[in-house]
């Protein structure tokens, strides 16, 4: 009898590895340079040769030190430590991020309940690197569980998470454990499903067969644990890297069923290369094998894109044909409907095709659950970052204010508007503006790895259209000309006047003939004066405005209107040690020696005046030139 050759379901790369391998092909053909991986890639030395001939190399973090600025460097699909992000970011290296989605979503678990006050257990081999990598989101305190104990003293509070690779059997017995021994825990079941159903396959092949061979990297801890479930089973189990470990007796075997699985690090060609190594060639060739494989290496995994074929609509979604093992469903609420009352079969037709973004492997029906949101917000993605290249002003809604600005919505897509760009101004109470429609420009677009970012401005073009309405207002003021003009603000030095939307400067030498001590004593905030512009500087953007400017020099005509001789009534506004000075009028003061401020003997003149008395002098000499009039009390008397 002709031997039967099994290969168990889901043997073979996982599509967390096989999306790291791809991502890391693409990588290297986006920037056309040598590109690092932080660790082996994938935990099969033919892979990684192959890896390497396409310019791509494992480095050890030691090496990070003799990298540079801009190398290029690939996170594993096992993940790493957040330390270990923040080294490559100090160091200024560009990070492609190829962790593996079930291996992030275990870390955001450790990291999250670690923040809670839990005690973090990961099941798996304390030595593995992604269970290396979760210690280190829960500040490397978790404990591991393997070989039926525990590391550690476990807390009367944990959360339990497992390795995507451990055995179901090993995480029972570690949970029946802690049932036993702590007060409050949370599980969860974190083994890969894909690895659930490989450990499955190969256990249930493994009682059928002779004889049972697992292919995979010597180093591999998935395809170990395959190894020791197909070897509780059936004794004659092999684990072997490649075609040509496998032994004669396999070849040439007349047992009529040998059973085959695969590690999720081994390569499609590797299983392809050992099955057609076995096979008889009467009965299956290389193209039977390479169809059969490629019939059962189909992975779908979550963000992956995929354009299916409408086989059937119902009130709640649409199915579709996505030459899969199962059915996609794409909900309702997932299709990009704004309207909940209208009939789908209205809008869709069997047989139409529709591209979706995978957002759930297997919903409680068995379907693939697939959105075309996903899919319209890549579109919309794409047209922010075209606005963002071409500064083009787009409109969003703020949805709702929180601590640092305010979440917009465009199209669907999250914008953040931070507070500081919201006004020209600081606005304390952003909730003024929620659901409110705001024109705005995108300054910050980033979409790397795991960071996205998309930052908008309203205050750019608050800038621009003040700036323009500046440049109208520039343009309509002369020098020589009065204007009226609101007064702003008021320094010691003089005051701020807005003219036609300018702010120009009002000096406390400007405001009066006369000395001003005080300009908050001649004005005040609010209030609406006429100015003269006196000084103009567009480019600069300096306006000099003057109020005195408005009446004549009293100098000029002190001659004429203070005659030598004659009698005039001043007011006392400063003293000196040899006088006092009396005002005639704003801006024209007199002085009186401290000898004609009496005829009995004064020692200092405020002990004969006061301060803002009124008080009749005599005009003894005017020098309009030097701006000085001799004045006299006492010839008065």
């Amino acid at each position: 009898m002709n031997k039967e050759i099994i290969l168990a379901d889901n043997a073979g790369f996982c599509f967390g590895v096989k999306r790291a391998v791809d991502e890391a092909l693409k990588v290297e053909n986006k920037y056309n340079k040598k590109i690092y991986t932080l660790g082996p890639l994938i935990h099969n030395d033919d892979a990684v040769s192959y890896l390497k001939s396409n310019n791509i190399y494992p480095i050890n973090l030691e090496d990070i030190k003799d990298l540079s600025k801009g190398d290029i460097v690939i996170i594993r699909s096992h993940g790493v430590a957040k330390y270990v992000y923040d080294l490559l970011e100090e160091k200024g290296l560009v990070i492609e991020d190829a962790t593996c989605p079930y291996v992030t979503n275990i870390q955001k678990k450790a990291k999250k309940y670690y923040d809670l006050g839990y005690g973090i257990i990961i099941v798996g081999d304390k030595n593995h690197p992604e269970v290396v990598g979760i210690n280190g989101w829960c500040n490397n305190s978790a404990i591991i569980y393997k070989n039926h104990e525990f590391s550690d003293i476990i807390p009367n509070k944990v959360c339990i998470v497992s390795q995507t690779t451990e055995k179901q059997g090993t995480l029972e017995e570690a949970i029946a454990i802690v049932s036993k021994q702590c007060k409050e825990f949370i599980v969860f079941n974190t083994i890969c499903s894909a690895t659930e159903q490989r450990q499955k396959s190969a256990s249930e092949i493994s009682k059928e067969v002779n004889k049972m061979i697992v292919i995979g990297g010597k180093h591999s801890s998935n395809t170990t644990k395959l190894y020791e479930i197909c070897k509780s089973n059936c004794e004659s189990t092999i684990h072997i890297e490649r075609a040509e470990e496998i032994p004669m007796e396999y070849i040439n075997s007349k047992d009529n069923k040998i059973g085959v699985t695969a590690g999720a690090s081994t390569p499609d060609w590797i299983i392809k290369e050992a099955l057609n190594k076995m096979s008889d060639e009467k009965i299956m060739d290389m193209n039977d094998v390479l169809n059969y494989m490629d019939n059962n290496s189909v992975n779908i995994h979550i963000g992956q894109k995929l354009t299916g074929k409408i086989i059937s609509v119902s009130k709640d979604g649409v199915y579709l044909n996505l030459n899969y093992k199962s059915e996609g469903f794409v909900p309702k609420s997932e299709l990009g409907i704004n309207d909940d009352t209208c009939d789908l079969k209205t809008l869709f037709n069997d047989g139409e095709e529709i591209e979706c973004k995978v957002i759930k492997i297997k919903n409680e029906f068995g379907n693939v659950v697939l959105s075309r949101v996903e899919i319209e917000n890549e579109h919309i993605k794409e047209e922010l970052k075209q606005k963002f290249e071409e500064k083009a002003n787009i409109t969003v809604v703020a949805s709702n204010a929180i601590n640092g600005g305010i979440l917009c919505k465009y199209k669907g897509v999250s914008v953040f508007l931070p507070a500081s760009l919201v006004d020209l101004k600081h606005t304390d109470d952003l909730s003024k503006y929620e659901k409110q429609e705001l024109t705005v420009r995108i300054v910050e677009f980033v979409r790397e790895g795991r960071k996205e970012k998309i930052v908008a401005s309203r205050k750019i073009l608050l800038l621009e259209e003040a700036k323009i309405k500046s440049e109208e207002s520039w343009n309509t003021l002369e020098v020589g000309n009065v204007y009226e003009g609101e007064v702003k603000r008021i320094a010691n030095f003089g005051a701020f006047v807005n003219v036609n939307g300018i702010d120009g400067l009002l000096h406390l030498s400007e405001i009066s003939w006369g000395k001003v001590e005080n300009p908050k004593s001649m004005l005040k905030i609010g209030e609406k004066i006429n100015v003269k512009v006196i000084g103009l500087n567009k480019e600069e953007g300096k306006l000099a405005l003057s109020i005195k400017a408005l009446t004549n020099n009293p100098w000029e005509n002190v001659e004429e209107n203070y005659p030598t001789g004659t009698i005039a009534l001043g007011k006392v506004v400063r003293f000196t040690d040899f006088g006092a000075f009396v005002e005639l009028e704003p801006g024209v003061d007199g002085l009186v020696h401290i000898s004609q401020i009496s005829h009995n003997k004064v020692e200092k003149p405020q002990d004969a005046l006061t301060l803002n008395e009124n008080i009749k002098v005599k005009i003894l000499d005017v020098k309009s030139t030097e701006k000085r009039i001799a004045l006299s009390i006492k010839a008065v008397e």
